[in-house]
């Protein structure tokens, strides 16, 4: 009995993180199979498809393409013919046109973003209404209304930020340290802008907070306001994360703001515990995350190999391979080095609580 308590127990401490795992390898499986769809829909012959790395503990070819299981399950890959070298294949990577190559590279991203949008249509599907930005009435003795906002004003921007969604007003309440900040709203079919509009504040983990004293209208659900809703709060998600990164490259977060594998997992095994279906929101923020980093335009990224792409369709003539490779390979080894900054610091805020 003590050993079946035992086993329960350390069951009970891991299974959220192996979740987390395979939901990880799923975001990396989805994006590989956007190339892999691609370049078969294109005319390019891929090699290998892999799901895993490391030793494999299933593999079969399915006509000209093998098919693999590996036991180490991280990450994954589409091996397309003559991706990285040079090939006499007339289906190889290299040989196709610029723009035939532009859609398979960009293809992994814009899966996962789709991915996203995916489950933030399964997020709200169960909801009866959804929120919007107008103001329907205050809480008592609410700093806001007296200092400008009103009942009935719709907000469209914050501190000149678009604001498609109540998301994006928890976001652009968040790290404000003096309690003001600037509205706009649309009232009586006007646009007008409220200057230092107030708020109570909190602190919490080192971030400081506005605490919202208004609630706001429903909206009721339809078919169209589901795809209205669905698609918005996707555009919210993207404008936070390009917003998050643009506040990390001014400064206004630090490094500590930043988590990497390590970190996210825990956070997910965090969540799952709590609910599955908790899991939800955090993976939609995830793989639309993991699609638009995926694009910046950097070496050894997506986005760097599209650079290099779209250089030759402008120019008409190619990057001299061995030079591409070089760049990649050097943004490769800092993004490495990057990552293992980051895990470092996951790890030690892990063990230190």
């Amino acid at each position: 009995m003590n050993s079946i308590s035992v086993v329960a127990g350390i069951w009970g401490n891991v299974w959220p993180y192996l979740v987390a795992v395979l939901l990880f390898l799923l975001l990396v499986v989805i994006h590989e199979f956007g190339h892999f769809i691609a370049a078969k829909a294109l005319g390019v012959r891929v090699n290998e498809f892999s799901v895993g790395f490391g030793p494999k503990i299933f593999k079969k070819k399915w006509g000209e393409t093998t098919y693999a299981l590996g036991l180490v399950p991280f990450g994954g890959y589409c091996a397309m013919e003559g991706e990285d070298e040079t090939s006499d294949d007339s289906r190889a990577f290299c040989n196709k046109k610029a723009w035939r190559r532009f859609i398979i590279v960009i293809m992994g991203a814009v899966f996962n973003i789709l991915f996203g949008f995916v489950l933030i249509g399964i997020i709200l599907a169960p909801e009866k209404q959804f929120a919007t930005t107008t103001v329907s009435r205050f809480h008592e003795n609410a700093l806001s209304e007296e200092t400008g906002l009103k009942t009935d004003d719709t907000i469209i921007k914050v501190d000149g930020r678009r604001i498609y969604t109540t998301y994006d007003l928890s976001y652009a309440f968040t790290n404000v340290t003096d309690g003001k900040i600037d509205i706009t709203v649309k009232r009586d079919g006007e646009k007008k802008l409220l200057k230092d509009v107030t708020f109570a504040t909190e602190k919490e983990n080192g971030i400081s907070y506005l605490g919202v004293d208004f609630y706001v209208y429903p909206k009721e659900k339809t078919v169209l306001s589901f795809v209205s809703q669905t698609a918005k709060t996707a555009v919210s998600y993207c404008a936070v994360i390009w917003r998050s990164l643009l506040d990390l490259i001014s400064g206004k977060y630090g490094i500590s703001a930043v988590s990497g594998p390590v970190g996210v997992t825990a956070a997910i095994g965090s969540v799952a515990r709590q609910s599955l279906r908790n899991i939800l929101p955090i993976m939609a923020l995830i793989a639309i995350n993991l699609g638009i980093m995926n694009l910046l335009p950097l070496p050894a990224l997506d986005g760097g190999r599209l650079m290099f792409i779209l250089f030759e369709m402008i120019t008409g003539k190619p990057v001299p391979k061995t030079r591409e490779a070089a760049i990649h390979a050097a943004g490769f080894i800092i993004l490495i080095l990057l990552m293992v900054l980051i895990t470092a610091k996951d790890i030690y805020s892990l063990i230190t609580g």
